[in-house]
């Protein structure tokens, strides 16, 4: 089965519009554990706007699945992950002033920096993952600079799926069959949904782990967030 991993940056963006503590990241973060999820991914930007650097620490005591940090690996980032120790960092090329997450790594023009980071984190004992785009070159350079996975960013296809677009899934399938060639592990995050999830883990081998946040949190304002954990759990089996 694949594993799910809930985003709760959205729970953290929602506290902070108000202030306070109201809805609790912490809690939250029990909450899908006991509702199923096999992981809890949080993603620190510099600006603190969503989570923030003390909500990482906050986390790492209560997630006893699999704890995923998410992040351009500059140095304050990378303090904050070899202190909290989560299971998996992924990382993930995003400026300072990106709404979202837009792009893969350049896995050949950035294999130097990269590598370094990589050997650091796992010397620590944290498995890494690479976020790319479906591009073989990019697959294949991830795999020179030592890291354990990828991380598939799978916007492209959720916005061709909407459209109608069953194609779209074809480079994500060849970058996964190359990733299990190499021996890399791999993951996949952005935009997926309860619309596409199931048409995508169908056709992508080895599929470790999703990463999940804006649409899980979203369809759970209508459908609630224990029964939308249990549909994500239903349709990655």
């Amino acid at each position: 089965m694949t594993k799910l991993s809930v985003n709760i940056n959205k729970i953290a963006t929602l506290r902070n519009s108000r202030g306070g503590d109201t809805p609790n990241v912490v809690q939250f973060a029990k909450d899908v554990q006991r509702f199923g999820a096999q992981g809890v991914t949080v993603h620190p930007r510099p600006d603190e706007r969503h989570i923030t650097y003390q909500d990482t620490r906050d986390l790492k005591p209560i997630v006893y699945t699999e704890f995923n940090v998410e992040g351009n690996p500059i140095k304050s980032f990378m303090d904050l992950v070899l202190e909290v120790k989560p299971t998996q960092v992924t990382l993930v090329p995003d400026a300072v002033d990106a709404i979202t997450s837009n792009a893969g790594w350049n896995t050949i023009k950035h294999k130097e920096f990269l590598t370094e980071v990589i050997s650091e984190f796992k010397t620590n004992g944290i498995r890494t993952s690479i976020f790319v785009d479906p591009v073989l070159d990019m697959v294949e350079g991830a795999k020179t600079t030592g890291t354990d996975r990828i991380e598939l960013y799978t916007e492209s296809f959720a916005h061709q799926y909407s459209m109608g677009n069953m194609e779209a899934i074809k480079p994500f399938v060849k970058a996964a069959e190359l990733s299990n060639e190499i021996g890399l592990g791999v993951n996949a995050g952005h935009d997926l949904s309860l619309d596409n999830i199931k048409f995508f883990k169908d056709h992508i081998p080895g599929l470790l782990e999703v990463s999940i946040g804006h649409a899980l949190i979203s369809e759970s304002l209508y459908l609630g967030i224990e029964n939308v954990v249990q549909m994500y759990l239903q349709k990655l089996k």
